[in-house]
């Protein structure tokens, strides 16, 4: 029999590769899912408010089941790495922060990750880098939660539910824009792109 995969394995596979961003996610939905005693969404029940789009980002879908699509993940470009986990049918909130102790880290790996930024490594380095890092993300998985995350209670003005709206054809590019996103030029509807590059014409 095929065993079922955990989520870590499932945020892996989503996201295509193992590194410390993924990790940190993981653990930060987890602990929000726990704290708002939640389920999975399989449609809108829970809400995530991502305060950035780094790779952390990849596990939180996997984990509580948010997604762009749904509308209850909503990204706020703050460029924190931090969530606030929403459960719409109780209320309950919370926001947790990413803080990790970069200090607990292998002296080797934040050696070989800052060449790595600056472009410096040679291909040896880079195999080493891979096998700390799989180390680290070991660490960060089983480290207590106190020592990752900083938890905060919140309270959150939900946004309402998704909605369907009707769309109008782009009277510039015909394409078709959702009705509350297009802009009106010369009374008529034009998508954002065609709206920004409208080019107004005076007449004599």
């Amino acid at each position: 029999m095929c065993r079922e995969k955990t989520d870590w394995e499932k945020a892996m596979e989503f996201h295509g590769h193992v590194c410390l961003g993924l990790a940190f996610g993981y653990r930060a939905a987890k602990a929000g899912m726990d704290l708002i005693e939640a389920k999975r969404a399989p449609d809108e029940e829970v809400v995530v408010i991502a305060e950035t789009d780094n790779c952390g980002v990849d596990a939180v879908q996997v984990v509580t089941g948010c997604t762009m699509g749904k509308g209850n993940l909503i990204f706020k470009d703050y460029g924190k790495n931090a969530y606030t986990f929403v459960c719409r049918d109780t209320g309950k909130a919370v926001r947790i922060v990413v803080t990790p102790n970069e200090q607990s880290f292998p002296e080797e790996f934040v050696t070989l990750r800052d060449r790595w930024r600056r472009g410096e490594l040679t291909p040896e380095d880079q195999e080493k880098m891979k096998k700390l890092q799989l180390k680290v993300v070991s660490d960060i998985l089983q480290a207590p939660q106190d020592e990752l995350l900083q938890v905060q209670e919140s309270k959150v003005d939900l946004p309402d539910k998704a909605r369907i709206f009707n769309s109008v054809p782009c009277a510039r590019c015909g394409e078709m824009v959702m009705e509350p996103r297009a802009r009106v030029r010369d009374g008529k509807f034009v998508c954002i792109p065609c709206s920004e590059s409208y080019s107004s014409r005076i007449s004599g």
